[in-house]
């Protein structure tokens, strides 16, 4: 029996021209409509088409486990020597993510302030008596969605501090993801290894843990709910070291 949901919330934030990029991202997205209704076909049918042109890893999507390595090696100690081309991965490109449809835990952290790194504690206090399950989704707000159409102040978002990362680590889930640009801060170095993005060296490499980004977490929020469906179907694009997804929850 097929199970009834009463909502479908759309977790993806809009992609434009402007929208905020990672500064190793750029130039990111554009798109152009290059055949056009104004063009003459001499018969009452027009067809219009676009181009795009975009990083894989713009507006909200999944980074696979072929995105980054630790100390040379991907996922499973896989040396990225041995698997990378310039067409790609042969190995954990995002063709391999299965499609995701898992139950999500929902931490509200909302407001933290600009580069807060919210800790294991704070998942702990928002979450309550609720915990993710080895295989579950965990998503966490930080409330800055809001500020998608202001790429400045978007890229100042708070993230994840290291204990908050190993913590969900510890839990197994399959990805987690947030409404900020990268789970981490960006530009903080984590003392002990010396890396920047710390989750994204610890989770995709050492882990196999998913992360995805740039959700939109604002109409979920106002459910109070600490618990959902969680759809993501990422892109098959064969050695790609992400894709972008349309993530929703259901209720």
């Amino acid at each position: 029996m097929i199970p009834s949901f009463s909502r479908i919330i759309d977790l993806e934030q809009p992609r434009f021209s402007g929208m905020p990029i990672h500064p190793a991202h750029k130039p990111g997205y554009f798109y152009a409509l290059h055949r056009r209704h104004s063009d003459p076909t001499g018969t009452p049918r027009t067809s219009a088409a676009g181009v795009l042109t975009m990083m894989e890893h713009t507006g909200t999507h999944i980074d696979a486990l072929s995105h980054q390595a630790a100390h040379g090696c991907l996922h499973g100690d896989i040396p990225t020597s041995t698997v990378e081309s310039p067409a790609g991965f042969s190995q954990h490109g995002v063709e391999t993510i299965p499609p995701i449809v898992k139950r999500a835990v929902f931490a509200d952290l909302n407001p933290l302030d600009p580069e807060y790194q919210f800790t294991a504690d704070d998942l702990e206090r928002s979450l309550g008596d609720t915990r993710p399950n080895p295989g579950d989704i965990l998503l966490v707000r930080t409330g800055f969605a809001r500020l998608w159409h202001d790429e400045a102040a978007y890229l100042k978002a708070a993230g994840a501090h290291k204990s908050a990362t190993i913590w969900a680590a510890d839990h197994k889930v399959t990805a987690v993801g947030a409404d900020n640009m990268a789970w981490d801060v960006p530009g903080i170095v984590d003392k002990e290894t010396g890396v920047t993005l710390f989750a994204h060296f610890y989770l995709l490499p050492q882990k196999g843990i998913y992360i995805i980004e740039n959700l939109n977490l604002e109409e979920l929020a106002t459910t109070g709910l600490k618990e959902c469906l969680f759809v993501c179907l990422p892109l098959k694009l064969n050695g790609a070291t992400g894709s972008p997804v349309r993530p929703i929850a259901l209720i």
